[in-house]
């Protein structure tokens, strides 16, 4: 009865806080006490409507020498208030071990911020998204073999108590309420996106009160997700990239009063490896903001300065598993290295003409400087499984990375390879890339972006030495594969006509890399196999450059000891970030890890005044058309005929009759504009109750074409949880297929559908390739042709 009570009190100071009356707050140039609060329609501050004007900056993507200069550029574009996620595993990357100081030091740039005028909207989590790795959670939770993240698990109620009470220490002091910069602050994020349990959302609303946050609290989702998590005692906001008249509707039907907020507005997007640079496009954004600010609703503009996923930080999508690239630019106004764009001095401009009492706006920030770096030779090499490997650890079987206590990099997993015929050797499962050797000899890479785990191997008259060396990309930050373990996370087989035998006996070698490649012996040359690289340049000058990676293969930079991040030929990402602080006048140290070899490139690096955001190079197999298919629907019954509207909003089509089967074809006949591509968004099936089904098993087995050239249009965009990315079908080059436009996919087992539930593609009615009438083909067997 003591915790009913308890929690009953907790959630009515919330509600209180978060809906009634002002709370005595600081204006955050100042130390005088001025009211906040949330009024029937308006912000309110010093008792007048107060429309706030933010922009998202996330202080561990900038090296705390720039913070001011980020925060000062925020304000010279026109915003009042900067928004900030904390990602936890920033703060306590080992279990019971918290860090606030140097670049985690959360409470001195909310001190900045409030120097610069600005005020502060924190997200503490305890997840975040944000194409950070594992949306911001530590990996140590992994280690609870059957944990449930996001959900009412004890031990993972446990650990976010922990570190939100951490979190209040730090920043209860810098609310308003006590003279500091935060306005408010955010309970979870986008939960409607992953689960529906209301209570959950209260547990963490209590946390944070019961940690000192007295401020309104809110929670964030998209238009669709809202009904799915939203309680009363928590103020809500909607997150959007377009027509926001829409998705304020969505916002008032579960809050029908209160002011209007989209809590993350997109003038751009993230990239992923190997796919298209995403750009947003400037005059649709100054458009939107223009009808929010009419419409007195406040905003926060995702990004206003992206910065850089430094080290081992940025994030993956699932499905299809999709790593993102080190550049979090965004195509923000403000650029990675904390340039004005042309959308920024566009938005300034808009911005200029809405500023509130009191308000000027201060002139922009002069550019840092840049600097050229001559090609440098890196000239020494250090093999990784060289003649000194740590000390194994031992096991039956593979043991995941979590189990290892390694958050991130390489390990190198080895065992015996018995002697036996042609055989499959089947990795269950791959998180996330390896090489396989075999006596010293390397025989297969395996992607698990392609789906890859298995590899055939010859006849074998003697046994070996097996090496798996696993590396992994950044844990999936979104949607329902968060609980992403890195390595071989089962086991390891061998499939022949005699049957399955089971591979045990693991030695396992750890190379974190961000230790591994200190102290090493280094000697002139090059290697085929993975190898750290060192050489020197030497400036006169320091300022920032852009470190061009183009000739490399795949790998990690350091600069005199900081991890840049990663880089891979493939793109859009051709060039890494160095900020000027982390360079030094006279000799500057370069180490690089390449993990697949250099083969005939020279090993060389140079420094540009410019980034390469946009160059992607062709994968073999990257397409999900393969040769000799020709898809034939001709002896097929169409399951569906359907015209989809010329809408940005979701359509559900209904089934004449549920149908059962594996496969899915969606065949596009025409298009609303009239020209001869086909594109979509977002695709769901529904279960005879009417529930979206889960798609973490679907592949896209086929798609008659894709753009990849001039923008990011995969067939697997159709089921990637992002409603800003989608299928387009090939439009540059000379010859761009024509209609009809077909994509089938594996849902991975056999289903019974009732309806489909899609997306067009974002943009006005005029948007090319939007799908006008289409045909559904539910079948048990692949479709002919395939």
């Amino acid at each position: 009865m003591k915790t009913l009570l308890a929690s009953s009190l907790v959630a009515a100071t919330a509600l209180l806080a978060t809906t009634v009356s002002p709370v005595e707050a600081a204006p955050a140039a100042t130390g005088k006490s001025a009211p906040f609060g949330i009024g029937a329609n308006d912000f309110l501050l010093n008792g007048k409507p107060f429309q706030i004007r933010c922009g998202e900056m996330h202080f561990a993507r900038v090296p705390r020498a720039y913070w001011r200069h980020r925060l000062q550029m925020l304000k010279a574009m026109g915003l009042n208030t900067v928004c900030a996620y904390m990602f936890w595993n920033a703060h306590e990357a080992q279990e019971g071990k918290f860090n606030f100081s140097g670049e985690a030091d959360v409470a001195e740039f909310c001190r900045l911020a409030k120097q610069e005028g600005l005020y502060v909207i924190l997200r503490p989590g305890p997840y975040a998204c944000a194409e950070w790795e594992f949306g911001g959670f530590p990996s140590w939770l992994l280690k609870t073999s059957d944990i449930k993240l996001r959900t009412r698990d004890p031990r993972y109620l446990a650990a976010v108590r922990k570190y939100l009470m951490q979190v209040g220490k730090q920043l209860a002091p810098q609310q308003v309420t006590h003279g500091g910069p935060i306005l408010m602050v955010q309970v979870e994020n986008e939960y409607g996106s992953y689960g529906s349990d209301k209570e959950y959302m209260g547990i963490v609303r209590d946390n944070l009160v019961e940690a000192g946050f007295d401020v309104p609290l809110f929670h964030c989702d998209g238009p669709s997700q809202l009904p799915r998590d939203h309680r009363d005692d928590i103020f809500a906001v909607v997150n959007f990239g377009g027509n926001p008249q829409a998705c304020f509707e969505a916002l008032r039907k579960v809050q029908p009063t209160g002011p209007l907020m989209c809590g993350e507005y997109y003038p751009g997007w993230f990239d992923s490896w190997g796919r298209a640079h995403h750009t947003g496009n400037a005059e649709h954004v100054v458009n939107e903001l223009k009808w929010m600010l009419d419409n007195k609703a406040s905003f926060s503009i995702y990004m206003a300065h992206g910065g850089t996923s430094f080290a081992f930080t940025a994030g993956a999508n699932s499905p299809p598993f999709s790593p993102q690239s080190t550049s979090y630019d965004y195509d923000a106004p403000v650029s990675e290295a904390g340039w004005d764009t042309p959308k920024f001095h566009q938005i300034r401009e808009l911005f200029s003409k809405y500023l509130q009492e009191g308000e000027t706006l201060p002139p922009v920030p002069a550019r840092n400087p840049v600097v050229t770096v001559a090609p440098f030779a890196l000239n020494e090499v250090s093999p990784l499984m060289g003649d000194k490997l740590p000390k194994a650890i031992v096991s039956e079987r593979p043991q995941t990375f979590e189990n290892l206590n390694q958050i991130n990099a390489c390990v190198l997993y080895r065992s015996t390879l018995p002697a036996g015929p042609e055989a499959r050797l089947v990795l269950r499962d791959l998180h996330d890339y390896a090489h396989i050797y075999l006596n010293g000899q390397k025989i297969a890479t395996l992607d698990r972006r392609r789906g890859q785990s298995t590899l055939a191997l010859p006849a074998r008259a003697q046994g070996g030495v097996l090496d798996i060396l696993v590396d992994s990309y950044g844990r999936v930050n979104y949607g329902g594969d968060i609980h992403d373990r890195k390595g071989i996370t089962e086991r390891v087989e061998l499939v022949s006509d005699a049957g399955t035998t089971e591979i045990k006996g693991w030695s396992h070698y750890l190379l974190p890399l961000d230790t591994v490649w200190k102290g090493r012996k280094y000697t002139a040359g090059k290697s085929d196999k993975p190898a750290f690289y060192r050489g020197t340049f030497d400036l006169t000058n320091v300022g920032d450059t852009f470190l061009d990676t183009s000739a490399w293969n795949r790998g990690v930079v350091w600069v005199n000891g900081h991890n840049l991040g990663r880089y891979w030929r493939i793109g859009p990402q051709q060039t890494l970030y160095v900020p000027a602080p982390w360079l030094k006048t006279g000799r500057n140290e370069v180490v690089v890890y390449e993990s697949d070899g250099l083969g005939a490139s020279a090993a060389t690096m140079r420094g540009l005044t410019e980034p390469m955001l946009d160059t992607v190079n062709a994968e073999p197999g990257r397409a999900h058309r393969k040769a000799g298919q020709n898809l034939d629907l001709s002896t097929l019954t169409p399951t569906l005929s359907g015209t989809l509207a010329n809408t940005d909003a979701w359509q559900t089509i209904a089934l004449p009759a549920p149908a059962t089967g594996r496969y899915l074809t969606l065949e596009s006949l025409n298009s609303h504009p009239g020209d001869a591509f086909a594109a979509l968004s977002e695709l769901y099936v529904q279960d005879t109750p009417g529930h979206d089904m889960a798609r973490t098993k679907w592949k896209v087995v086929y798609a008659d074409s894709e753009e990849f050239s001039s923008e990011d249009g995969s067939a697997d965009n159709v089921f990637d949880l992002q409603p800003t990315t989608y299928w387009h079908s090939q439009w540059s080059g000379q010859n761009a297929p024509k209609h009809p436009h077909q994509i089938v996919i594996d849902l991975g087992q056999d289903v019974s559908i009732s309806a489909l539930r899609m997306l067009q593609r974002p943009g006005t009615a005029a948007a090319s390739a939007r799908i006008k009438d289409f045909r559904v083909f539910v079948t048990p067997q692949v479709p002919p042709g395939l």
